[in-house]
């Protein structure tokens, strides 16, 4: 089957042009893609130095399934996902299915798609076989996965447009303060940037049932979405802040003094990665999430006294166990997912698109097939 997609260079550009998908073999899933949304990874991905199938958001519609498929069936609405897992490998049997050793595209070493651990099989481009971005590669109008990549969608009421961004940006976010910080009720959150995955804290921190829920941006625009998404507190930054260390003398001030008892790092800006650690009371939980990877200078200081500093992973998603929890909070109305799309496009728009998120207009964009 031959179809549209977008295809990186590897060196920063992309095109949108054709490639090749097959039919599903044993515990693969044909997916027609409805919708994929949009993040900094996506961007990302354009300069790691491989042709790849763009994209790592996504909802569809199941075509076809390959034998040995049992998640799903033909006709079901799905929500993709790249946490795919073997189920025997020792992670895996640590619950740890987005660490898995044998199907992570992005554990097995610090570049994604490492030998052994793609899945391309089944998708070509100019007669020559291409990977798809974190396995999946959603900005294409369908996509050919394991059978672990699909999570069925049981909601009759959510688009696909709100489904698909459940995959990373809403995931990553709300499994930060429920799976991995695990916040309690009655307690002080403070988020450091307010982009997709900062409101999805937002909400976390808000289904949790903190008590307050800071906001931290050099954005006015953004501070007010966080309002809407579940912030009791806002505080616009300054530019030269550069640590945020003012931002956080203001947060003790809010905070009885003492610090807030989490902090959650949203901006991928590497001089932030200790940020955190500033905002958080003795014995706080420090939370960096937007997967900052570049060496960066700590002052130890920052950790006194009995400070937790965590990085985790998507969330630390099981997504056959948390995308149905994110699916029930939708339809009980306790999280937002259908106002967080700030615009939709085409993916002839996708250069547009990018602008936009870039030049932070958006909360989220989506692509619409």
């Amino acid at each position: 089957m031959r179809c549209k997609a977008a295809i990186t260079d590897g060196r920063g550009d992309f095109v949108i042009d054709e490639i090749e998908v097959g039919a599903p073999e044993e515990h693969e899933v044909l997916v027609k893609i409805k919708a994929a949304g949009l993040c900094h990874t996506d961007f990302d991905s354009l300069s790691w130095g491989q042709n790849l199938v763009l994209g790592h958001e996504g909802a569809g519609e199941v075509i076809a399934i390959g034998d040995k498929v049992e998640n799903v069936s033909v006709g079901d609405s799905v929500i993709l996902t790249w946490a795919m897992h073997c189920g025997f490998c020792f992670q895996c049997t640590l619950g740890n299915q987005h660490l898995c050793e044998n199907n992570s595209p992005v554990i097995a070493s610090s570049k994604p798609f490492s030998e052994g651990h793609a899945h391309s099989a089944g998708t070509t481009w100019k007669r020559k076989e291409i990977q798809r971005s974190f396995n999946i590669g959603t900005i294409a109008e369908y996509t050919l996965v394991k059978d672990t990549a699909v999570v069925k969608n049981t909601s009759e009421s959510m688009s696909f447009s709100a489904a698909s961004i459940i995959s990373c940006g809403v995931m990553t976010g709300y499994g930060s303060v429920v799976n991995a910080a695990k916040v309690l009720p009655g307690s002080s959150v403070v988020v450091l940037g307010t982009g997709g995955v900062g409101l999805n804290v937002i909400q976390g921190a808000r289904i949790s049932k903190a008590e307050k829920i800071i906001a931290i941006d050099i954005n006015r625009n953004r501070l007010e979405m966080a309002v809407k998404f579940g912030a009791t507190h806002t505080l616009l930054a300054d530019k030269d802040d550069i640590e945020l260390l003012k931002a956080a003398q203001k947060v003790k001030e809010m905070t009885d003094g003492r610090g807030a008892d989490y902090a959650f790092e949203c901006t991928a800006i590497p001089q932030l990665g200790a940020a955190p650690l500033a905002m958080v009371r003795n014995a706080g939980t420090a939370v960096q999430v937007s997967g900052i990877e570049q060496e960066i200078k700590f002052d130890m200081n920052l950790f006194e006294w009995d400070k937790v500093y965590i990085n985790p992973l998507y969330g630390k998603c099981c997504p056959q166990v948390d995308f149905p929890k994110i699916i029930k909070h939708y339809e009980e109305g306790e999280i937002l997912l259908e106002e967080m799309i700030t615009r939709s496009y085409s993916i002839d728009n996708l250069k547009q698109a990018f602008d936009d998120m870039l030049q932070g207009k958006n909360a989220k964009g989506v692509i619409k097939f």
